[in-house]
This record gives structure tokens, sequence and C-alpha cells, in this order.
């Protein structure tokens, strides 16, 4: 009978049954014309069975629930379509090296006319693997090391341990993640760690010594993270030069919090977007579950991304948030806002607006900023439809303020004193996308609204990481 190959799904017809030709694999014994046709036309297709080569310890209950639909497909192209789709869900498992499809008509003694076998050709995981990476993050870089020990119980389940070296921060950590079978986006993880950051702006070395539990899930078009934090912060002087409100803030406390996080993104690009818009919400209760640091934390994240003619793109954020402490102990440095730098409102050095002491900044405990950017390409289009595409011309509007609340007023003066002292800043500059990994920015900005103890990076700034106003 006729043999239909489909090793690679990509692409894939959008409609009809013109496939194009089916190459050397194809193999036509004793098939007629007519029914060879009939074959590829035939809009009442059944699936009858689906194989596996090449499992090991993977259980079959977690690919059954991956697999299912291939059984409701109707005709061909839906056959090849949900074989597509559970090729990539396989994929996203994290268990497989490599999966191939193949599907051909039905075999044997309970073989139907129009019956088809879908066969997936899998190759496992080693038990152990490792990596080896860098990472950029915002406006710092670090090398990565990672031991994995994927599908370890045989259910997706996944061991990692990571080492991390970085220009501000280092870390290392040891995490377990198990996804719920048929649904990837539900899953949970446990993490262990330790991490050491040094903040010059602050004069600030901190030590975080935590355990975590998370559960994510979806929601219609939203994503949600449900988490608990248990971690001993140790926190010193980086300088001797620290100024005394920095002093006087260093020593050990511990922090049991409970999150909460909301996400909704429609973006092509979590990098550079051409379209699409995001919505960030985050919730932190600390203190209710032990511990002693009690406060109340909110914030948020939008961006909307429109593509105008000439392949441009007009794009606005906004960002914001704000801390109440809970009880008579004032809020920690390691908890509050920061604002400033080629990340956030750029022409301002990095986390530099807003309360400090003796050059230190001390964070405050509400914040707002926004951004107004247009994207064009660059001008001529050099490497137009090769590496030049990588590159677009950035103009840029900025405005921000952080500063502490007086709760003890109303809401009118909490918004009057975030709308005092606007720091805002303009500029353009050339925009250079990494993949999917990170940006890199390069912008000559005029900081404006300049506050007493801001400090400001009037000229060429350059910026590196993942997430910027």
């Amino acid at each position: 009978m006729g043999t239909v190959h489909a090793r690679s799904l990509e692409p894939l017809p959008s409609s009809g049954p013109d496939f194009g030709g089916l190459g050397e694999e194809a193999e036509f014994v004793e098939v007629e014309p007519e029914a060879k046709q009939e074959i590829l036309e035939n809009k009442d297709v059944v699936v009858q069975h689906v194989h596996f080569d090449g499992l090991g310890r993977t259980k079959d209950d977690i690919i059954i629930c991956e697999i299912g639909d291939v059984f409701k497909a109707k005709n061909l192209i839906e056959v090849m379509r949900r074989s597509h789709e559970a090729r990539e869900k396989l994929l996203r498992l994290g268990i497989f090296r490599q999966v191939d499809v193949l599907i051909d008509t039905c075999h044997g003694d309970d073989a139907l006319p129009n019956g088809l076998d879908v066969t997936f050709e899998v190759t496992e995981l080693r038990r152990l693997t490792g990596s080896y990476n860098t990472m950029v993050g915002n406006n710092e870089g670090s090398m990565v090391l990672g031991l994995k020990l994927p599908n370890l119980l045989g259910r997706a389940e996944k061991v990692t341990f990571q080492f991390s070296y970085g220009t501000k921060e280092t870390s290392y950590g040891l995490s377990f993640f198990k996804p719920q079978p048929g649904n990837f986006e539900r899953n949970f993880s446990v993490n262990l760690y330790k991490v050491t950051g040094q903040f010059p702006w602050s004069s600030v070395r901190e030590t975080d010594r935590g355990v975590s539990a998370e559960y994510s899930f979806p929601i219609w078009k939203t994503s949600h993270t449900v988490k608990w934090e248990g971690v001993w912060r140790e926190l010193g002087c980086l300088s001797r030069s620290a100024s005394f409100a920095v002093r006087k803030e260093s020593g050990h406390s511990l922090k049991s919090s409970l999150s909460h996080a909301m996400v909704i993104d429609s973006r092509n690009s979590s990098i550079l977007p051409r379209r699409g818009a995001l919505l960030k919400v985050n919730q932190e209760l600390a203190g209710y579950t032990g511990g002693d640091v009690s406060f109340i934390k909110e914030d948020f994240e939008l961006q909307l991304n429109k593509p105008l003619m000439l392949d441009s793109v007009f794009s606005t954020s906004l960002w914001g948030g704000i801390m109440v402490p809970i009880g008579d102990k004032p809020s920690s440095i390691a908890d509050r806002f920061y604002l400033g730098g080629p990340t956030s409102v750029r022409g301002f050095s990095m986390h530099s607006i807003g309360p400090q002491s003796e050059g230190d900044y001390l964070g405050g405990e509400a914040y707002w900023a926004g951004g107004l950017h247009l994207y064009t390409p660059l001008p001529f289009r050099p490497g137009q439809g090769g590496f030049g595409e990588l590159f677009r011309t950035h103009f840029f509007l900025n405005a921000g303020n952080l500063c502490n609340l007086n709760y003890g007023e109303g809401p009118k003066a909490h918004i009057r004193k975030l709308a005092e002292c606007i720091r805002w800043s303009y500029g353009a500059g050339v925009v250079l996308r990494l993949g999917n990994i990170a940006r890199l920015e390069l912008n000559y900005c005029i900081p404006m609204g300049v506050q007493q103890g801001d400090r400001i990076c009037d000229g060429v700034q350059f910026g590196a990481g993942i997430r910027f106003l």
C-alpha cells in the first residue's frame, strides 16, 4: 500500500491535498493511481494505532497524555497537523533529544481501508547531562555551569544543580521540577539556593540562603504562579565608606513570604517585540508565615506594541509599585524598589534615583516609571534581510519617580508626592537583538528634571538586559 513519510513536519501545508513531491522515500507497491488519489484526498481517515520506538525509562501515561489528540484527526491534513503538535509537546517535556514522526497506511488483519498508523521515533536524553553557557541580566553578565538529571522518575521530572558566577552576583542552587501529565503549564518546583550579590549603588553586600516552593498554572489567557519562600538574609557593607544609614541595616534577618504573579503576554517576542501586549502583576505578603520581616508589596508592568508604516514600531510601557511595612519596624533596604539606569529611566546611573544618604541609594517604598519608544530600521537599511535586521534605531522618552510615602496621609497626598520632582530623559540610539536571549542598547541620553543627589549619565550610555522600560 501507499506510504506517506513525514520525517519533518515543518512547514506544514495550510490546507488542501497538495503536498508536493513525496521524494525518493515514497514506495508505491501494488497501488493503482486511482487508489493513491483516493487515499490522499479521502477526508474520512482513521488513526488506528500510534507506536513509539526508542522509549526506555519514560512511563506510558506521560506519553499518552501528549499524543491523545492524534486519534481525533479526521483527514490526512489534520493527522499531520496533530502529529506535529504532539511532536512539539513531546520535545517541550525536555526528556527527548530528538523526535521523528512517520505516518503510514495501516497494515494487518484489522486494517481499515482508510486506516493510518502514526509512529514516533524518539531518542531519550541521557540520565545525566551537563551544560555551560553565559547569561545576560539587567546590565550584568554571568557564566553558568549546570548538571541535570532529566526524566528522573520517568514522568518528565527534572533535578538541576546550577552554579553561576557573574559580575555582580554569585549563586548556586538545587531544584526539583515536576509537570502535571498532559498539562505542562501546570507544574510544581522546589528550590534550595544560596546567592551572594554586590550592589555598589547602595554599598551593600547581601547573602541569601533560602528555600522556595512554587506552583504554576494557566487560567484562560493568563499564567499564574503561587510561591512560598523562606530566606535567611545577611546584609553587610561593601566598603568602609558606607553611610551610617546602610551600616545600621547590616546584620541578619529571616523573611518568610507568600507571593502571587499573574502574566498576560501576547507579544511576538519578549526581547524586541513588534506587536502585542504584556501585563504582569505581582503581590507579596511577608511576615504572615513567620520571620522578622513584615510588609505588603504590589507592583505591575504594562507594555503595548503597535507596528507602523515603513517597518517601524511604536511601544509604550508603564511600571509601578507600592510597599507598605506592617508593624513598627521600617522596611529593609533589601526589599525596597530602585529606579534609574539604562534599563529603566535612561540618562541616570544604575538605581541612582530617589532617597540617598552620603551617596548611597536607599531605595523607596513607592515608584512609577513610563516610557515612549519608536523603533525604526537603520538608515538606508544596510544588511537588509540578513544581519542588519538585528539592529534597530531607537528614539525614546522616559520619565519616573521614586520616593517614600507617609501612610498616615490620604491617597491624594501620595499621588501628589509621586507627581513631584519627576525625573525624565530623552534621546536616541541603536538597539541590537541577541536572538531571544537579550538585547543591547547604545543610546545618547539627555537627562532632565534632575534632583539633588541624583547621579546622571549625560551623553552615551550602554545597556544590556532582558527587561527594559
